[in-house]
């Protein structure tokens, strides 16, 4: 026979719960939820997002404020919560560093709602979306991007002689990273990373490089993005 004590007393440990305060909380954290994505709309203004990335950061903030309501002062529940989503596999990439600092401020809003400091996530709230803000108007401009320039001459070809001019006129600085021949000795490719002197110099620099003779193919796009 097992004893009742080993049935009941794990239960009897865990403190009761008022659930009209803890719903206010969960609310909270929505609201809150709901201002952090906000932000992040209104920073990223027409930058590519992804569609669900906004209701990802509002729902994170919630879970969390749940997560952090459940753990409590309880180290040992703690530990057993970390085991139990272990078995979570987050596979998709963030490419950009602001999403991940906006990951992080949804994580640390609901963390602070869940463990009852609630001027903590409005007082975050005020300082992180004013930064966020601040950024967007680029007091501080950031730096050119950096862009993956591969252009594929015949063997006999060499690509400085062939377009170093054009390439002198479009780019403010390149720096060749490697030399390959895809096409079974065929062609040499020579990729590049280089900074464009104007976003508006890609489209020329395509054409001006397709139009020359012994080029036969180049391809331009950013280093934290797909083809351009």
């Amino acid at each position: 026979m097992i004893p009742a004590e080993l049935l009941t007393s794990p239960f009897a440990q865990i403190s009761a719960i008022d659930p009209v305060p803890t719903f206010l909380r969960f609310v909270v954290a929505l609201l809150l939820g709901m201002v952090v994505a906000a932000v992040y709309r209104h920073t990223r203004g027409d930058t590519a997002i992804a569609p669900s990335f906004p209701a990802t950061l509002m729902l994170l903030c919630v879970l969390i404020a749940i997560v952090t309501q459940v753990i409590g002062d309880n180290a040992a529940r703690a530990f057993s919560l970390v085991g139990a989503l272990s078995i979570v596999r987050f596979r998709t990439v963030v490419r950009d560093t602001q999403d991940t600092a906006f990951v992080m401020f949804s994580v640390i809003t609901g963390m602070a709602v869940g463990s009852h400091n609630l001027w903590v996530a409005v007082l975050g709230i005020i300082v992180v979306g004013s930064a966020a803000l601040w950024s967007k108007l680029n007091i501080i401009p950031d730096a050119p991007p950096v862009y993956i320039l591969v252009i594929r001459t015949l063997v006999s070809q060499k690509v400085e002689l062939l377009a170093g001019g054009i390439l002198d006129m479009h780019l403010v600085d390149r720096r060749l990273i490697a030399v390959g021949t895809p096409r079974k000795g065929g062609t040499m490719e020579y990729t590049y990373e280089a900074r464009l002197k104007g976003e508006g110099n890609a489209v020329d620099l395509m054409t001006e490089l397709h139009a020359v003779e012994g080029i036969q193919g180049a391809q331009l796009r950013r280093q934290d993005c797909e083809e351009f």
